[in-house]
This record gives structure tokens, sequence and C-alpha cells, in this order.
């Protein structure tokens, strides 16, 4: 007669024996946490390169802005805060004859600020990569605040503020809108559209005429040389008309904030370079 056999090995001491095959072998892995699987994905999103393609059109508006500014700017302030070249010949004229007016030091303030952006901005571009979304996102919210602390400037000094003077309230705000200025142009260079830097018209109007497709039915280039000093006149006639109404030089800088900040939207849902899904 067979006999059972006494309890022995891992069975625990109170006598239930514990059922091994039913135990997994292989315990079920946690996946990451949710937040991090989404940051991942939002780190992914502004890491990418933007498409260059249409991104022409954001720089015809920058065109619009220069416009606006440097209008509302000659008309108070006597003084560009984009397009240099002008700038350059009020400071010879300047050096000529100092006593006859101060606008050779707005205009000084100006090109100096100008030069000193195009140093920040060409870097900041090389060194994160210059299409990269979130760089290009960075860039022009920088632009915008630069606007908007003159912007408060000029509101704060309200609208009494003698154009011959050189205050401080007159000097930095012009230093600060001429600064952020050539992160447009930056730009125009990163997307490789050169010719479209948003604050030189006269190699543009050049190009333009002397295009030997000028009259071609498709001809890009020539819509582009068409439409860049369209949108720059329409940004100067809204300027003038603000520099002469009771919101002065300050509502140009805030309607210029408003649309740079618009262009900043703009980037945060531009499509990714394609060619990244082909490396794929």
């Amino acid at each position: 007669m067979m006999t059972r056999s006494s309890s022995t090995g891992n069975n625990p001491p109170n006598g239930e024996i514990v059922a091994d095959e039913e135990t997994p072998l292989l315990q079920p892995q946690m996946g990451p946490p949710k937040d991090a699987s989404t940051l991942r994905r939002w780190r992914n999103y502004f890491m990418v390169d933007v498409s260059r393609d249409w991104a022409d059109l954001i720089l015809l508006l920058c065109y619009l802005i220069t416009g606006l500014l440097d209008s509302a700017s000659i008309s108070v302030w006597g003084s560009f805060v984009s397009m240099q070249t002008g700038n350059t010949v009020y400071i010879g004229l300047g050096f000529a004859d100092p006593s006859a007016s101060n606008r050779w030091i707005k205009s000084s303030s100006s090109l100096l600020s100008f030069l000193l952006g195009s140093f920040v901005f060409s870097r900041f571009h090389r060194f994160f990569s210059a299409k990269r979304r979130w760089v290009l996102c960075a860039s022009f919210t920088a632009q915008v605040l630069l606007i908007v602390a003159a912007a408060c400037m000029v509101t704060q000094a309200g609208s009494d503020v003698d154009p011959e003077s050189i205050a401080w309230y007159v000097l930095v705000p012009i230093a600060l809108v001429a600064f952020q200025s050539c992160g447009q142009a930056v730009m125009s260079r990163a997307l490789k559209y050169n010719a479209l830097t948003s604050v030189v018209l006269t190699s543009i109007y050049c190009d333009l005429f002397s295009d030997a497709d000028l009259f071609a039915l498709h001809n890009a280039e020539r819509n582009r040389r068409t439409v860049a000093p369209l949108s720059l006149l329409l940004g100067a006639f809204l300027g003038g008309k603000l520099a002469n109404t009771e919101f002065g030089v300050a509502g140009a800088l805030w309607a210029a904030a408003g649309l740079k900040l618009i262009v900043v939207v703009i980037w945060l849902f531009w499509p990714a370079d394609p060619a990244l899904d082909e490396a794929v």
C-alpha cells in the first residue's frame, strides 16, 4: 500500500501548497510614466528642423513689421531702427556738421545696436542649429520682449517728448528695437532666403527689374521681390498713420510686438522639414 509522503521543500509550514505552475515566470514590465512619455514627445517636437517650404511668407510679413517700425521711428525720432543705410548717411552728415542736428546720435545708437544684435542672433542660431523649431520660437520671443520693453518705456514717457531729445527714454528704445530687428535678417539666412532680409530693399529693386524672366508666367523669385516692397510700403503707411495719432510711436511698437507674437505662434505649428521623414 502506497503512503503519502510528508510535505518537504519550500512548502509553507501551515500546510498550504504554493501552485508554482500558476505563478508567471516573467512579471509584466511597467512602461515609462505617462508624463515622461509626453515630455519626450514635446521635446522631440521642438528639436526638429522646420520646413523652409512657404517660409518666405513669414519673411514677407517681417517686411511689413519693418515698415511699421521704421516709418514711426523716422517720423517721431528722426532715426531708422531697421534699415541702416539711412542711419549711416545721417551719421556721416553728423560728422560733417555735429551741431546741425542730434539725429546722428540717435542713428549711431541704432547702428551700433544693430551690429551687436547681428553678432548675438547669428551665433545663437549657429550654435543651436539654425532651423530648429525651438530656436526660431525663442528668437522671435526675444524680439517680442525687446519691443515690449521699448513700448513700455515710450508709453511711460508719454507723448510730450521733444522729438529732438536724446534722453535715455529715446535712445534706449531705439537701441532695443534696432537690436531685435536684425533677428529677422538672421532668420532669412537660416532659411536660405538670403535675398529676403526684411531690412533692405535696394538690392531687391535691382534684382527685380534686372530679372531676365520678369514677365514669365511662373517665377517665384519675381513674386517674392514684388511682394516684399509692397509689404514694407503697407507697413510704412500703417506706421505713419499710427505715429500721427494719439498713440504715437508707442502704438506702432505695440502693433509690431503683436505681429511678432503671431510669428511665434506660426513657428509653433509650422510643419517639420520633410527631409526628416525621408531619413527615418
